[in-house]
């Protein structure tokens, strides 16, 4: 009989996973506070955290679901950047009240009957998630009973979240984290199964890629491309965590595409998203050094072949060539800048544009 009543419990809350499937189309402004705060939690940024954070209680978010997320994801990212980022929660609340700015503590999760079998109910979350077919990992039978009793089971059993909003949490953060790829494909099956939208599921990217970082986006891109069995144009991001992106070029007229520059001191580092190109043009007295730092690009003088670029290789351009540099096709590009050489009156002169024709040339 408790078998059936369990049983039952997971039949009742996978219909209304299915009806909030089909009828929840947007993802709402707390939901995306928490693909925010997730990612942060994921990447061990404190910082960004404790903005996001802050974001998310403005929105409606209460303490009680943001303390949930952190501690569901001391599963999927560690308990290091999970305790950390409850500090960071604990901070944030603290000076909160001092300001008196509201701060809805939210309900706790109900407690669990004293009969409860963790196992049994993980078991049946788990085969939910995955759908459909019960999953066994028979590998490492110790960690499948994690799996199933205590994360599927004793985790998933809090119902301050539902199902829909921990697969959210999950996706999110696991996007922020470099080579996970096959967990991410198959978690973004399993946001899927527990009642995620699709238009839902679509709109993670753009959140990611506003809130938290390019990289991040196109990892969630690529694995939602692979689930839904579309294209996907592979491009290589960069981390801004390493080399900063800065603001819009203020030069940008004489840009094809989006660029960035960052100020650091003695050199620029200048971001170039993908085909973003400058224009011809040339330094007059005075020797202009590149030094790629991430991603891959390309250098041209005029008359000359095009030399790929890529982390360390560094370019020196003789005064008066004529030349143009830029981001390749299916990558976005940094490199540093700077002028040495320098003469009195030295200046810039821009020319013409690099054609597309004149671009897509190369490979």
């Amino acid at each position: 009989m408790k078998r059936l009543i369990i049983i039952l419990a997971a039949a009742v809350l996978a219909s209304i996973h299915v009806t909030a499937q089909t009828t929840m189309t947007n993802l709402t402004e707390q939901q995306q506070a928490l693909v925010a705060i997730a990612a942060h939690e994921a990447k061990g940024d404190l910082q960004a955290l404790r903005s996001e954070v802050n974001k998310g209680l403005d929105a409606g978010l209460t303490v009680s679901q943001i303390k949930e997320a952190l501690s569901q994801l001391y599963a999927y990212t560690g308990f290091p950047r999970s305790l950390n980022a409850l500090g960071v929660l604990q901070q944030v609340v603290e000076q909160r009240k001092e300001a008196g700015l509201p701060t809805a503590e939210g309900r706790d999760a109900d407690p669990l009957p004293a009969d409860y079998d963790a196992l049994k109910q993980g078991t049946a979350v788990q085969t939910q998630l995955v759908g459909g077919q019960p999953f066994t990992y028979a590998f490492s039978p110790q960690t499948d009973y994690y799996l199933k009793a205590h994360l599927f089971g004793d985790i998933f059993a809090r119902n301050n979240l539902t199902f829909a909003e921990r697969e959210i949490v999950t996706v999110s953060a696991i996007s922020a984290l470099p080579g996970c790829d096959p967990q991410l494909k198959a978690h973004v099956s399993g946001a899927r199964n527990m009642g995620v939208g699709d238009a839902q599921l679509r709109q993670l990217p753009a959140v990611l890629r506003q809130r938290v970082g390019e990289a991040e986006a196109v990892r969630l891109e690529q694995a939602l491309a692979a689930v839904f069995g579309e294209p996907c144009q592979t491009v290589s991001p960069v981390d801004f965590d390493v080399w900063p992106r800065g603001e819009k070029n203020p030069y940008g007229a004489y840009f094809n595409g989006q660029s960035y520059l960052a100020p650091m001191g003695p050199v620029t580092n200048v971001t170039f998203e993908p085909r973003c190109r400058n224009n011809w043009h040339v330094h007059h007295g005075q020797v202009q050094v590149l030094i790629c730092v991430a991603g891959r690009g390309w250098y041209q003088e005029w008359g000359k072949p095009a030399v790929e670029m890529k982390p360390g290789t560094v370019i020196a351009i003789p005064a008066e060539a004529k030349h143009w540099h830029g981001a390749a096709r299916d990558s976005w590009f940094q490199h540093l800048t700077y002028h040495t050489d320098v003469h009195e009156g030295a200046s810039n002169e821009w020319l013409e544009p690099v054609t597309d024709e004149w671009y897509d040339q190369l490979q």
